[in-house]
């Protein structure tokens, strides 16, 4: 594949940098144990089990989302599973802000960590910006 896990570039964001977003503790928190006024009560199917997921989200991420894709190709990258992570941007991005999904499948294991290799998203490396929590995601 000559344009690497994005494929290549949609028309809107053909010429733009890439805006590497991570998911959690960059956009959201979640946790097992409800917190107070949780943002988003996620049902997720764990080994045939049923969870609810309760979502804390960043104050005005889905309008951060919305107002970067004007300027960039933004794409969210987590090392998270997408069971969890694909419905969970489904609310959060209703809009379709963000022009490709990557989860845990796209990552890298090395030395017991998921670590997403950006070489692999297909697009110049001087044109990539990534936010994300953790340094050693970004590792390589």
């Amino acid at each position: 594949q000559p344009w690497g896990l994005l494929g290549e570039p949609s028309p809107r964001s053909r010429g733009k940098k890439l805006l590497v977003l991570d998911l959690d503790e960059t956009l959201v928190h979640s946790s097992f144990k409800p917190p107070p006024n949780p943002s988003i009560v996620l049902p997720v199917e764990i080994d045939g089990k049923k969870f609810k997921v309760y979502v804390l989200v960043r104050p005005g991420a889905a309008q951060f989302l919305k107002n970067m894709q004007k300027y960039y190709e933004v794409i969210i990258y987590t090392a998270s599973l997408s069971k969890y992570a694909d419905p969970l941007m489904d609310i959060l991005d209703e809009d379709r802000s963000c022009s490709n999904r990557l989860f845990r499948e796209h990552c890298t294991f090395y030395q017991n960590m998921y670590v997403k290799d950006l070489s692999e998203l297909g697009r110049d490396m001087r044109d990539v910006i990534i936010i994300d929590n953790s340094p050693t995601a970004y590792l390589f």
